[in-house]
Parts: C-alpha cells; sequence; structure tokens
C-alpha cells in the first residue's frame, strides 16, 4: 500500500488534530441533541468550565460550531453546529453505533428515530451502487491516483 495513504497530512489525522480530545465530541453529541448553552453543556457533561471553554473555542475557531449572543445584560452566548459541524452527524452516529454494540452489554442507551416514525438504524452506503459499505470491499488509494482511473 502506498505510504502517502499514512502520512499525519491525511484527512484522518487532520480531523483528529480537532476532534480527537474526548471531550469534543461529547461536546458535538450535546449540539446534535439541540443543546447550545455554555451552562447547560457543563451540566450534561460535568466538565470543568476551563476545559469546556477551550474545547469550545476550538469548535468555533476551526468552523464547526458558531458563537451567537443570545442575551446583552449579562452577556452571555450560545452554540450552533455550522455547515461544517453537521457533516460530523454521519461521524457521530457511527461512533455511537460501534459504542452500541460493542460496548453496551444491556443494548443502546440511545435510540434515533426518523422523522417517519420509524426506529433509525443508519448504514452507510456506497453512493454509487446503495451498497452498504464493508472494509473488504473498499480500496484505499491516492487520490491524485482515483482521478485517472476510469470507472
Amino acid at each position: 500500500m502506498d505510504d502517502s495513504l499514512r502520512l499525519p497530512t491525511c484527512s484522518i489525522g487532520r480531523a483528529m488534530e480537532i476532534l480527537g480530545e474526548r471531550w469534543t465530541l461529547l461536546i458535538l453529541r450535546e449540539c446534535f441533541y439541540g443543546v447550545k448553552r455554555f451552562s447547560v453543556m457543563q451540566r450534561n457533561l460535568g466538565i470543568a468550565r476551563n476545559i469546556l471553554s477551550s474545547r469550545l473555542q476550538l469548535l468555533v475557531r476551526t468552523g464547526i460550531l458558531e458563537r451567537r449572543r443570545y442575551q446583552d445584560e449579562p452577556e452571555r452566548f450560545e452554540y450552533k453546529l455550522t455547515d461544517k459541524g453537521l457533516g460530523l452527524y454521519p461521524a457521530v452516529v457511527a461512533i455511537m453505533r460501534w459504542g452500541d454494540e460493542h460496548l453496551c452489554e444491556d443494548g443502546a442507551p440511545v435510540v434515533l428515530r426518523h422523522n417517519c416514525g420509524q426506529l433509525a438504524d443508519p448504514v452507510l452506503v456506497c453512493a454509487h451502487c446503495r451498497e452498504e459499505l464493508d472494509p473488504h470491499d473498499v480500496t484505499p488509494e491516492p487520490a491524485r491516483e482515483a482521478a485517472t482511473v476510469a470507472v
């Protein structure tokens, strides 16, 4: 396999520079559950104020969250997912599903109900053929080479 697939500049390495700390994904979970305010996040997570503040600053600086003032006196802010942040939803759901399957002996502690009324069981599929992706059926290759291959 081409060593360029493992360089620290790969997309996984870059993403983990932002997302690789435990609290960051838990903060994103809260945002996906609809939590926007610092005090509610702090209460729900049991996280120290300085750590939450630091992680929120990182998420704002990297464009994953947007900080919006909702009160002037005293000045208070809420945090809203940007399009970039919403793009993380499939990754967070995939981590949740993995945890449900491999770490929760008593079943999933949270389920996702779709607007159609049914419980959602999200799967990762090929955009072309719509088959579920399996790591045995996918071959990583450098993007520069993939662009020259005719399908």
